[in-house]
């Protein structure tokens, strides 16, 4: 049983949050070495369970949720790790399907900043320039106490941004990894094309580790090339997923036909039924170690979630089996997919009026939302309003444009983030692309209240459907740890 290696302060909750807000002023920091330095600093808690790391840009947090679950239907202790919250930062550590407790997130947090004291006065000593401890940075160590305290077997980390930087990838005992998929997000730190942006998340492929490629990684071809060039390297066959039909794959792949290479092992996923209104049943057929010594199939895997989720379970599927190197148990595996939520994932946080958020953030995944829209209801005439709140850092423009033409009206507010783009801004993009808001918000808790009898799909951020389930759906409940 894993124990901190020496004393730390007894944090409340708050005080924690304290310490982690303060570390803001870093921001993003493409260095490892610094959460290497803090996990060894405490006896590496990170050596007590073995990890399944989840890369990519749109459907990372879903792949993730959807591995936990059947991991746990196998019988495992199951950590998770996802970021970021959707109300409150204990969201970001499960263990066995729950947020952990405000108490053991305050321990954590307590041992991660400790060890970063520690690691910093020893350079300070040495001559050393002391490293400039993220948020990230502190959330990851914290995260790997609480679970190795708590006793895991197994815990699924989802890449918070990249990989080669990412502070997930220092933990040790990462057994398998899968790569959702690639679009242009993070470009200020990750790089301005697919390819670079590929290059960084491939860099979790690693020598002696499975390997899942999304269907988001097919196209185009030179994207794929980053990937399979990678684990010609380092010696590692993946597996790819596709879907049978390509219709499937609406929204998550790059336009372009994917290659076969029948060389490698597949994976493969094929929609039987879709839903036609909000609470229907996905159904999907899947086949996994397709061209492999031994393959597998799923019938009949079925989910109350939108037509997009079929390649996030696939994968998840894919890769639990590459972890435990077995076929699943299909009863188990069913039920685990059937009951697995994906909160902030065309997620209905109101019945009456109906209001639906899903955390789409950029062009890519605003499709693949729309998609599931459509499908659900194709008239835009008959469709909710639109409540519509970006971060100022991200592809704006062309979130607006996906948006605009699909909803018959549109409010407008900005979130809490510093990031938030300013309302009036956001406003007059709308309107350029034909669609002047109804009215502008200073707040998402104004809009709410001025809107409460109205029906409603509020999208464009995070942070913008973390705020309204906060609001709408408040409570999020911890307790394991």
């Amino acid at each position: 049983m894993y124990q901190i290696p020496f004393e730390i302060p007894s944090y409340t909750f708050d005080e924690a949050m304290e310490r982690l807000h303060a570390t803001k002023k870093f921001g993003i920091q493409p260095l490892l070495e610094s959460v290497e330095d803090m996990l060894a600093e405490l006896g590496n808690p990170d050596d007590h369970f073995e990890s399944v790391q989840i890369a990519g840009t749109n459907g990372k947090t879903s792949t993730s949720r959807y591995t936990a679950a059947i991991l746990m239907g196998e019988g495992k202790r199951v950590a998770l790790y996802t970021s970021p919250e959707l109300v409150c930062l204990t969201e970001r550590m499960e263990v066995m399907g729950r947020p952990v407790s405000e108490e053991s997130f305050a321990r954590g947090m307590a041992a991660a900043v400790t060890s970063g004291e520690r690691v910093n006065a020893r350079r300070s000593a040495a001559g050393e320039r002391p490293y400039d401890i993220t948020e990230f940075d502190l959330l990851t160590v914290a995260a790997f106490v609480v679970f190795a305290e708590a006793g895991v077997d197994v815990a699924v980390l989802e890449c918070g941004m990249g990989g080669r930087w990412d502070a997930t990838s220092a933990a040790h005992n990462i057994k398998s990894v899968a790569v959702t998929g690639i679009g242009l997000d993070h470009m200020r730190i990750l790089g301005d094309t697919l390819e670079a942006i590929a290059g960084e998340k491939a860099a979790i492929i690693k020598p002696g580790r499975t390997c899942v490629l999304g269907v988001g990684t097919a196209t185009p071809a030179s994207v794929e090339d980053v990937f399979l060039e990678r684990c010609a390297e380092v010696g590692v066959i993946p597996t790819l997923l596709r879907p049978r039909n390509l219709a499937d794959a609406a929204g998550e792949m790059h336009p372009g036909v994917p290659r076969e290479h029948a060389d490698l092992p597949h994976a493969f996923y094929e929609v039987t039924s879709r839903p036609t209104r909000i609470g229907d049943n996905l159904v999907l057929d899947v086949e996994t170690g397709v061209g492999d010594a031994e393959a597998h199939a799923y019938r009949g895997v079925s989910a109350p979630k939108p037509g997009y989720q079929a390649a996030n379970i696939s994968c998840a599927i894919a890769l639990v089996e590459h972890y435990l190197g077995r076929a699943l148990d299909e009863e188990s595996l069913l039920r685990s997919v059937a009951d697995c939520p994906t909160p902030g994932r065309f997620d209905l946080v109101s019945a009456e009026p109906p209001v639906l958020i899903d955390a789409c953030h950029n062009p890519q995944s605003v499709q693949t939302f729309l998609a599931a829209v459509r499908g659900i209801d194709p008239d835009v005439a008959s469709r909710p309003a639109l409540l519509c709140a970006v971060l100022a850092d991200k592809d704006v423009e062309g979130i607006v444009g996906l948006l605009a033409p699909e909803f018959p009206e549109v409010y407008v507010t900005r979130t809490q983030s510093d990031r938030a783009l300013e309302p009036a801004e956001l406003a007059e993009m709308f309107e350029r692309a034909g669609k002047a808001p109804k009215a502008v918000f200073a707040s998402v808790e104004e809009a709410l209240a001025a809107l409460e009898d109205v029906s409603l799909v509020a999208c464009g951020s995070i942070t913008t459907a973390g705020e309204v389930a906060g609001i709408l759906r408040p409570g999020v409940q911890g307790g394991e740890a």
